[in-house]
Formats: C-alpha cells, structure tokens, sequence
C-alpha cells in the first residue's frame, strides 16, 4: 500500500443526516478520501450533548482530515474539503467544529557513543589527556552506536543491552555530535524554528533587493526606495529577534549578518577586488522565477493521479512536441524573418539552438505565473482553489492557450528585440551582437567571376563596401545590405568572402 503523504491534520466535527443509509454512504466517502473515522455519535450525545438537538436521524462523525497546505487556515482548508465531498455525494452534512491537530518536534541532542575501556585507573599526564580527547573527538574510540536525548538520557540510553533490556555496565560514555544540548530550553520546535528562520532570511532577502532598486537612484525614487530599504531591515531584524526564545540580539545579529551577506552579493563588492553586483532586472526575473517554481511545486506535489493524468501528461507532450523538438529553431526563425531570411539561412550550431530552447523553456517558465498563483492558492487554503473530485477541462485548456500565447509573444519580443539593436549597429557602423550562434560581422565581398554573371537574390552586389555577413548556408553566401536594407544572397562559389575590421573601410576589388 502506498504511502499517504499530507502536511497537516485537522479533526472535524461532521454532522450526517438522514439515517443508516446515508451514514454508510458518507462513511465511504470518508474511505474513499483516507480521512480516519475516530469515533461517531449519535446527535446531542458525547461530545455535543448540551451542544446539538437529539436527532435519531442525525449522526455526528470525528474525522481526522490529512492535507497539503500551509498550517494557518488548515481548519478551513479541511473544512471545504468536507464540504465538497459530502455535497458530491448529495448527502445533507453540516461542518461543525474544525481542529488542527498541531504536533511539532524539539531538537534532542545527537549523541556518539565511545568505547572508554582505554582509559587508565590512575592519572595520566597533561598532553596524555590533551590526546586522549583530540582522538575522542576524532571518533578513535566509537563504537558505532548513537544515541538521541538530553545529556542523563544519553548516558543510561547508550549502557542499556538492547537484547536483554537492562542497564549494563559496559565502560562507554557518550560525546555530543552537536551544540544545542547547551542551550535546548532557548531553541524553538523543528517546524517553528523553520518559519521563523524562514521568515528571516526572506526579509534579509528583500532588503539586499531593495539596495539593488535603490542604488544609483535620485529625486523621489531614492527616497522611496529608501524608505522601503529601512522597512524591510526592520523587519528583517525584527524576525531574527525571534530565532531565540530568550536570546533576542543573538538572532538579531544572526539577521543582521545575512543581511550584510546578501547586500554584498547584490550591490557587488568593493571594484578593486573585482566584485560586480545584480542589475535591477536580474533581481526581477530571478524573484519572479523563484516565486512561479515555488507556486508550480506546492501545485504540482498537490496533484493526485488522476490530476497528473489530466494535467501533466498531456503539458509534458505538448511541452516536448513544440519545444524540445522545435525551440531550438523558433527563435532563430523569427530572429530571421526580422531580415527577410528563411530559418534556413541561418547554419546555427546544435549547442545554440540548445541554448535558444532553453531560454523559450525559460520564457514559458515566466508565464506559469497562473498555475503558480493556483499553487500558492491551494497552498494557503483558499476557498476557490479547494481541490474537488473533478477536472476542469475547460481550465486546462484556457491555461494551455494562455502558456503557449504568451510564450510566444515573450518569443517575438526576444527575436524583435534581437533585430532592432542589429539593424541600428549596422546603421552606425558598429559590428551587432550575437544572438544565440548567430554572430553577424563586417565582409568584404569579392567575386571570383565576372559581375554580371553572379547569380543569387538580392541587389546588385557592390565590391567596394563591406557587407554584413550572416555566413555560409546550403552553399549560398548570406549577406546584408545595409544601404538598401534588404538581404543578399550569392552562391559560396562565385565569391570570396574577407573579413573587414569595420563597415567604414573601403574594399578592394580585382576588377571583375
């Protein structure tokens, strides 16, 4: 049987009338669903007598509901979930009371157990002890076992004979593995710790961004982002203060260090020791990028069978299909109709029609912003997002043209974009930029037969002024003219193609 996975669970006071018939409808339903049936009542007995009217007709269940999600509004979560599930099953139940059943974890210490039979009954020197414990720290005497508790426990844990159940008097002792049984009345349980460290590392993030948006500003956006910078190191001090149950500047100083770090890594260390910090526009795509694969993982680890069925397996075909086997040639397909070329103009290396897929993936990635919104949503137990027994169809299907539309646009504004800053170097002179393989560069034309009997597309080639050169593809010599701004093609043969150190240089001809 496989094992049933949930963050959360909360115990539900589920109030079914009708009689007999429909209490074993709804107590499959709770089966079908794996919520635990702890014990059932008869209404205004038990626990809601005094509470609820009698009713023979009425039953009134505790069900322990196990789901995903975030621990705040769980008891709203489970409820909804309920709800929908006896309303499916057009039964009449009422949600009385929701409980979360909050359990969290301390952090024993780790103990390893050593053997100390190589200790002397009379005293040994200074360094003899000084050794002693290096090779005891060292793990020179372990014996392989470990043991888990408060400094007593551990002792009386690690000379109990696990086959006879009883203390013996093996001489071993125990050394720690870790520090926190010095202070384990300050830390806070397993999963609070998490949010509070969480918390603060999150603030400390947003203050090194908010630096990043500040930097280099003037006039009303300084001091707006300034103003945001002093909130969040606030707050973000404010969190570590928290770490500690009684220890507030140690996790204010804790904070206070992340900050420093994340600063320095966002803004760029001092320039004599060749640091460079983030653009304001990689801060952004990498938040955004963060947050969408975030939503898509609380989403995706949500899904049940029969989600992964309707959901990913047809987004993984589509995503294969159109991408994988076709990415790595849309790009460079737009990038070349920007100059009236044909995809197979272009002769692109494998590695960078790799490279062009990976950034469409990286495109869509941005555009998943919906299912990752749908994923915090679930997450925090929206009532919109409540998962039911059904699929919408119709919502797939809208979320697949949206993912497919935008990326498409994000696509032809990369490729445009790609164009436009071309065909302004070509204009001033300037040798363009790549573009995923494509590498454009000044060429001195020369023919190798005469003019008049060169044969291609274009306008009629003109020696003695560089042309922008594209490369050679199916044996055609792909050029750009950028007095007439239109391409030029002539056959690799006929002309002998000679790097030129800029578009201002005059070549020269051997008079053909």
């Amino acid at each position: 049987m496989a094992q049933e996975r949930y963050d959360q669970r909360v115990l539900v006071l589920v109030e079914v009338r009708g009689g007999p018939h429909d209490w074993e409808e709804a107590e499959r339903r709770f089966d079908t669903h794996r919520w635990l049936i702890r014990s059932h009542h008869a209404c205004g007995t038990g626990p809601t007598r005094g509470v609820l009217d009698p009713d023979p007709a009425s039953r009134v269940y505790e069900v322990e509901v196990r789901l995903f999600g975030a621990a705040r509004n769980c008891d709203r979560g489970a409820s909804h979930r309920v709800h929908k599930a006896m309303r499916k099953a057009r039964l009449e139940a009422y949600v009385r009371r929701a409980d979360p059943i909050l359990r969290d974890r301390e952090f024993p210490t780790h103990w390893r157990v050593f053997s100390t039979t190589h200790r002397t009954l009379w005293p040994a020197s200074r360094w003899r002890r000084l050794l002693d414990s290096y090779a005891v720290r060292l793990g020179r005497y372990d014996t392989g076992v470990k043991v888990i508790g408060s400094p007593t426990q551990a002792l009386r844990l690690a000379r109990i004979d696990a086959t006879a159940g009883y203390v013996r008097t093996a001489p071993v002792a125990v050394r720690p593995l870790d520090g926190r049984w010095r202070d384990a009345a300050h830390s806070w349980p397993e999963e609070e710790g998490e949010r509070r460290l969480f918390w603060a590392v999150l603030w400390a993030l947003v203050t090194a961004a908010s630096l990043v948006f500040a930097s280099g500003r003037h006039g009303f956006a300084w001091w707006f982002w300034s103003v945001v910078v002093l909130l969040s190191l606030s707050a973000t001090l404010w969190s570590g203060t928290r770490l500690h149950r009684n220890n507030r500047l140690k996790g204010a100083g804790i904070a206070a260090v992340a900050t420093v770090s994340f600063a320095a890594l966002a803004i760029g260390l001092p320039h004599d020791v060749g640091g460079q910090g983030w653009t304001r526009m990689q801060v952004l795509v990498s938040a955004a990028l963060v947050a969408v694969l975030g939503g898509l993982r609380l989403l995706v680890r949500q899904w049940n069978w029969g989600e992964w069925v309707a959901w990913a397996v047809p987004l993984v075909v589509t995503l294969v299909v159109s991408s994988l086997l076709s990415a790595g040639s849309v790009l460079h397909a737009l990038y070349a109709d920007g100059f009236d070329l044909s995809p197979d103009d272009l002769d692109v290396p494998a590695i960078w029609q790799l490279a062009a897929a990976l950034k469409l993936l990286m495109l869509l990635s941005i555009v998943m912003a919906v299912p990752a919104w749908w994923g915090y949503a679930r997450h925090r137990h929206h009532s919109y997002a409540a998962p039911g027994d059904g699929f919408n169809v119709l919502l797939y299907v809208f979320l697949l043209i949206l993912l497919l539309g935008g990326a498409a646009v994000l696509a032809l504004h990369s490729a445009q974009t790609a164009v436009d800053r071309t065909t302004a170097a070509a204009k001033r002179g300037d040798t363009p930029s790549p573009y995923f393989g494509v590498q454009p560069q000044w060429t001195c034309v020369e023919p190798v037969v005469p003019l008049a009997k060169l044969s291609g597309e274009g306008p009629h080639l003109q020696p003695a002024r560089p042309y922008l050169s594209f490369g050679v593809a199916d044996d055609m010599a792909v050029l750009w003219d950028r007095a007439a701004e239109v391409p030029l093609k002539l056959r690799a043969d006929q002309v002998r193609l000679v790097p030129a150190k800029s578009a201002r240089v005059i070549c020269e001809s051997d008079g053909h």
